[in-house]
């Protein structure tokens, strides 16, 4: 299993139905993104950057049970099914409030301002050497996140 794809099953590992975001396509984007022509490279470069959001955005909910980071990785997940950058780009922008929200009255701990800066990141990636540096580092973060933490405070 890819980094990429560990990643991703890692994330939506909470999820109650993980196949919803975890579809052939998307486990396959960095495949894909590898094996492409260099008139595909850009197209198949922004699955794998959607993927890798989709699921900070997913530890970030899971961490916090944040809404807003849900509903920018719903829009995520729709661009996922887009068929060029084009698209891409027009699904965002046509949902780019959420965007605007994620940042707003949003308090995180020192573990969620480590996955917002990963996004950032990731949305900042424009080689493969750097998302591969994102995709380890989120894959290195993980296992040091307290997902607990609200069950911890409720008892």
């Amino acid at each position: 299993m890819s980094a990429y794809q560990e990643l991703l099953r890692t994330a939506f590992s909470r999820v109650a139905e993980p196949s919803r975001y975890l579809s052939p396509p998307t486990l396959a984007a960095y495949t894909d993104f590898e094996r492409a022509g260099k008139a595909e490279l850009p197209f198949r470069f922004e699955r794998v950057r959607l993927g890798v959001a989709m699921s900070l955005l997913q530890l970030l909910a899971d961490l916090g049970d944040h809404d807003e980071s849900r509903q920018v990785l719903e829009v995520l997940n729709r661009a996922l099914g887009a068929r060029s950058t084009t698209e891409i780009d027009a699904i965002i922008q046509k949902e780019v409030k959420h965007f605007e929200r994620l940042y707003t009255n949003l308090y995180v701990n020192e573990e969620g301002e480590q996955l917002l800066h990963l996004f950032e990141r990731t949305l900042d990636a424009d080689t493969e050497l750097l998302m591969d540096e994102v995709i380890n580092e989120a894959l290195a973060l993980i296992p040091e996140l307290d997902f607990d933490h609200n069950e911890d405070d409720e008892e």
